[in-house]
């Protein structure tokens, strides 16, 4: 077991529902710290940067617009073993298959518009942090 930092994106869909404040607590409750916090809408060319590894894949211009139609807050959160606790606190990709009790268990209905974005390995943490806060971490 490791001390870790993950990006744990809020996605557009869950700022405009206001779910930011939730999302947070939930972090903080679990006992994970922020170690990075920031409201930004994302350009385009980052969206393709962030979601590089679908390129090819029919849904990689869905993925592109849809973190692009809004702002979202990009956090950088650490703690042990953060990368799989926050995997868990989210829940599965597929809101219907999500946990209830997990955030997307309880706020989300479709897998395209999911509420939030977890690393899924200290390799993507480390390259999906450098995207959004670069040189810091």
């Amino acid at each position: 077991m490791a001390d870790q930092k993950t990006l744990i994106l809020v996605k557009p869909d869950g700022v405009a529902r206001g779910l930011v404040g939730e999302v947070i607590a939930r972090i903080e409750r679990k006992g994970y710290r922020l170690e990075a916090l920031e409201l930004t809408t994302l350009e385009r060319a980052t969206a393709e940067e962030h979601y590089a590894e679908h390129t090819d894949k029919p849904f990689f211009g869905e993925l592109v617009e849809f973190i692009t139609s809004g702002p979202l807050v990009a956090m950088c959160v650490s703690g042990e073993d953060a990368i799989t606790g926050m995997r868990t606190l989210m829940g599965a990709t597929n809101p219907l298959e999500a946990t209830p009790g997990s955030i997307r268990g309880d706020f989300a209905t479709i897998i395209g518009e999911n509420i939030v974005h977890g690393s899924d390995s200290p390799e993507s943490a480390a390259r999906e942090l450098g995207i959004f806060f670069p040189g810091r971490f």
